[in-house]
């Protein structure tokens, strides 16, 4: 089978990264990225409404979720932290009325961000997302919410609110030495750090290198398009 046949037998993607203050899309196809405010209003059903009409004129086959809060199998586990309820055990299949994957929108930046080998993920945003991708099988992690500090979480030393609390000097620092503690546990060929806060940053730990928030469109389009990944 030629490129130009694979390439036809793939369906069109609409990714859609879900955030605390945006919910933003992209088809597969291109037309540049479509995005509406969301905030702890938008509940599931709220969030699909959104995403129709920024969707109107679009032809999409299947639907790509990288949602803000643990994921398995498909299935929302824990209702979000910055948005309404009424998201575990929503029916988004039959809402768009398209076959739809989920994942972790902290996973779904990684697996856009993936070149390979053993890779370690890390986004700076509101809280900390992570994920590690080991020879093409994708893993989400919960390592917001471990121990780090003074009996602290990873997430209240390098999410945003320490920024505000300790100051961007500090809180660079425990960006380094949380990338550093984890590496060490995780042994990744390399670190990505994405989410919106990486531009805080003016040097990066070794090994690591910058992340971009368009990655998790290429991720979206990835769960549907890449016949190697695992997820």
């Amino acid at each position: 089978m030629s490129g130009e046949d694979v390439s036809r037998a793939e369906p069109t993607v609409l990714a859609v990264d879900i955030g605390g203050s945006h919910v933003k899309i992209l088809a597969s196809t291109g037309g540049g990225e479509r995005r509406a405010v969301s905030g702890p209003g938008m509940d599931a059903a709220a969030m699909a409404d959104a995403v129709e009409e920024l969707a109107a004129g679009l032809h999409y086959d299947v639907v790509a979720l990288g949602y803000p809060g643990p994921v398995v199998h498909n299935r929302i586990l824990v209702e979000p932290h910055n948005l309404g309820q009424g998201w575990v055990g929503f029916d988004f299949g039959a809402r768009f009325g398209k076959p739809v994957k989920i994942v972790n929108d902290a996973l779904m930046q990684a697996i856009g961000s993936y070149e390979g080998g053993r890779m370690l993920f890390l986004g700076l945003g509101t809280g900390l997302g992570a994920a590690m991708i080991v020879d093409n099988v994708a893993q989400p992690m919960e390592i917001a919410h471990l121990p780090y500090r003074k009996g602290r979480s990873f997430e209240d030393y390098l999410g945003e609110a320490s920024i505000r609390k300790r100051g961007r000097k500090k809180w660079t620092g425990y960006v380094f030495d949380a990338v550093e503690r984890l590496t060490a546990a995780l042994e990744p060929d390399y670190v990505v750090i994405g989410g919106g806060n990486v531009e805080k940053l003016d040097s990066l730990p070794p090994k690591a290198r910058r992340g971009d928030n368009a990655n998790a469109f290429k991720g979206g389009f990835a769960l549907w398009h890449d016949p190697t990944l695992k997820v």
